[in-house]
């Protein structure tokens, strides 16, 4: 097992990392306010391991509450929230009640946004069960649900009490999914850590394999690389919003399409080639550079072209987005693989020429 600090004072919280963590009460425990938790997950994370959480739980005299949600990315939504309220309140459940999150993104963001507005707020914990989740979502304190109208556009930033990557929990994953979470993996080396995107580009058929000890290294890599950006920024009022490398494409991709029919990380593996393209288109990127940055997602099974929404569709999702300030869409681009900016200031014309490809 290998530990990361999220360092924010008091409301620090640990991240640990490794195999056959679920059962580990001895990591849980000391986070528990009282003996009682919320179990959230949904019906294809339940059958495979809310009893591999809970039962250890309920050894060591932790009353459990499962909720469980219906599974997909069009369930993120007021609906299904209300779901988690209801059982928290037909139960009773207090205060000093943890709210612990056992699945991947849409769980956790659903769970955390329950947990900082049940009773004003109580105690929650992460445990990914996806790779996306793993590396990206369940730690920063992102909560939300998504609205109609644009993604995460409802949620809160509370933190998590603790983050529990349990990688064992990857091999039930489908070849989709762990697609989808090396997006974000991707990401990282794009942003920040030059050095970690030539690793992933010489070691992504062992991730893809599932080897164990380089999923562990990525997993670590990467929530190095976002424990150090929260730590910095944790309400994303500035260098956080370069972890949106990608996402204000991609989230108009996974809108645009209906929520479900894109993942979220192939989404921000076709929104991130638009934003190279972009980049190339304004001098900061070479042309080399972007198809060294497609390999990389081609290898990690992803996609590289956006779906045909049109540019003018795309303007109009991508105007939701939760950069925009001033009425302009903020992107984030590349000046070199490695190095991320944030910046309104980029030609239209440009931008057109670079959705016209989509």
């Amino acid at each position: 097992m290998q530990t990361l600090t999220v360092e924010l004072g008091d409301r620090s919280y640990p991240i640990h990392i490794g195999q056959d963590l679920l059962s580990r009460t001895d990591l849980i425990l000391p986070h528990l306010k009282r003996k009682q938790v919320a179990v959230v997950t949904n019906t294809t994370v339940a059958p495979l391991y809310l009893e591999q959480l809970a039962e250890p739980l309920r050894a060591q005299g932790v009353s459990v509450l499962p909720i469980v949600l219906p599974d997909g990315e069009q369930y993120k939504n007021s609906d299904t929230l209300n779901t988690i309220y209801d059982a928290l309140l037909s139960n009773r459940s207090e205060r000093s009640t943890t709210l612990i999150a056992l699945g991947g993104g849409v769980v956790g963001d659903m769970t955390g946004y329950a947990a900082a507005t049940y009773l004003r707020g109580v105690p929650f914990i992460q445990i990914p069960t996806t790779l996306l989740s793993q590396v990206d979502s369940s730690v920063g304190g992102k909560t939300g649900i998504n609205h109609p109208l644009g993604k995460n556009m409802i949620g809160a930033f509370y933190q998590p009490q603790l983050v529990l990557a349990d990688t064992d929990t990857l091999n039930t994953l489908p070849d989709r999914e762990l697609s989808a979470g090396i997006a974000e993996v991707i990401k990282y080396g794009l942003i920040r850590d030059p050095d970690f995107f030539s690793w992933l580009e010489t070691n992504m058929l062992l991730l893809r394999e599932r080897n164990p000890q380089a999923l562990g290294y990525a997993i670590y890599r990467s929530c190095e690389n976002k424990a150090t950006v929260v730590a910095a920024d944790e309400k994303e009022i500035g260098e956080r919003a370069l972890l949106n490398l990608g996402h204000t494409f991609g989230h108009a991709i996974e809108n645009g399409m209906g929520y479900g029919v894109w993942l979220h990380g192939e989404g921000v593996a076709a929104g991130t080639m638009l934003a190279a393209d972009l980049s190339r288109r304004m001098g900061w990127l070479s042309q080399a550079d972007v198809e060294r940055i497609e390999r990389s997602f081609k290898a990690g099974g992803l996609p590289t072209e956006a779906p045909a929404l049109g540019a003018d569709k795309y303007l109009d999702l991508m105007g939701l987005d939760k950069k925009v300030a001033d009425g302009k869409i903020r992107l984030i681009l590349l000046k070199a693989i490695g190095q991320a900016v944030m910046t309104g200031d980029y030609p239209q014309d440009l931008l057109k020429e670079t959705l016209a490809l989509a």
